[in-house]
């Protein structure tokens, strides 16, 4: 079957390209997947129909895919934006507020697909650099672009940035809350199961190890949930941050920013981000310069 006008992935050399891919985006993920829950439609839709809690890593790994495809999958993208779409076709019921809801209802579509901006532009600072006015305005008009790819109508999300912010800012007045999924999410005790991806004899040993590997890993995760979580989103939530805990932020970004650049190809881009960077050198006979902003 055929799609007439199919929506295309943001360029290729582009900021979103460099982002999405490098294995610094894996931690910014968290903090954008928790604003998104924070939304009361949201939340209550991936308490009630979202595999989560059983099969955190299953999830974790067809969210990234999912997010890979949309940036470097070419034709696949827009195939993979019909096939999230159907998947939520069936998704409703009523939140916390007794409102009924269904996961594509543009407003709470397009919430969840928005809040991968700010926590991009704030994390950044922190991990990568701090983005310039330019490369801002690129990054939203390539997140736009993935929007439609998701099946999103440029009507239901801001076209600028000008017209971003105040958007953004009534959701977080009028909208965000901490729901019981933002509260799993940054929780240190929350019960996870020890990995089951990877080769048999590294699950086994995870397996052996996991009741001491989990209580420093679960702190970790909750540190950089809330740390890359914009402050605007953070107080709004109700999500505690102190002085303290910024300073360590701060000192985990120099480190980050420090080595990661210093990283082979093959260790810093996530496989299906290397592979479309190969690809598109080739075509370019071999010139790089995909490596903006950072």
């Amino acid at each position: 079957m055929t799609h007439a006008a199919e929506p295309s992935p943001p360029p290729p050399g582009g900021v979103l390209w460099t982002l999405a891919g490098d294995i610094r985006g894996l931690l910014m993920l968290p903090a954008a997947l928790t604003l998104q829950v924070a939304h009361p439609a949201v939340g209550a839709g991936v308490d009630d129909h979202s595999v989560f809690r059983t099969d955190p890593w299953g999830r974790g790994e067809r969210s990234l895919r999912s997010l890979q495809l949309w940036v470097y999958g070419g034709e696949a993208a827009a195939e993979e934006g019909r096939r999230l779409r159907k998947l939520h076709r069936t998704i409703q019921g009523t939140d916390t507020r007794g409102r009924s809801y269904h996961a594509l209802t543009p407003a709470n579509y397009a919430w969840v697909h928005a809040t991968g901006f700010p926590v991009y532009r704030h994390a950044s600072r922190y991990l990568v650099r701090p983005l310039t006015g330019a490369q801002e305005r690129a990054l939203y008009r390539e997140w736009l672009q993935v929007g439609r790819i998701l099946g999103i109508h440029d009507r239901d999300m801001p076209q600028t940035i000008e017209e971003f912010w105040p958007y953004y800012r009534a959701m977080l007045a009028d909208e965000v809350e901490a729901t019981v999924v933002v509260r799993e999410l940054v929780a240190t005790d929350s019960p996870v199961p020890p990995p089951d991806r990877g080769p048999r004899p590294l699950r086994l040993l995870l397996k052996a190890l996991w009741p001491v590997l989990l209580p420093p890993l679960a702190r970790f995760r909750g540190f950089i949930t809330v740390g890359l979580m914009p402050p605007d989103a953070r107080e709004a939530i109700g999500l505690d941050w102190t002085p303290e805990q910024e300073r360590r932020l701060r000192r985990l970004g120099a480190v980050v920013r420090r080595i990661v650049p210093l990283l082979p190809e093959r260790l810093r881009y996530l496989p299906r981000a290397r592979a479309a960077r190969a690809e598109w050198r080739a075509a370019r006979g071999g010139r790089g310069g995909v490596d903006a902003p950072g």
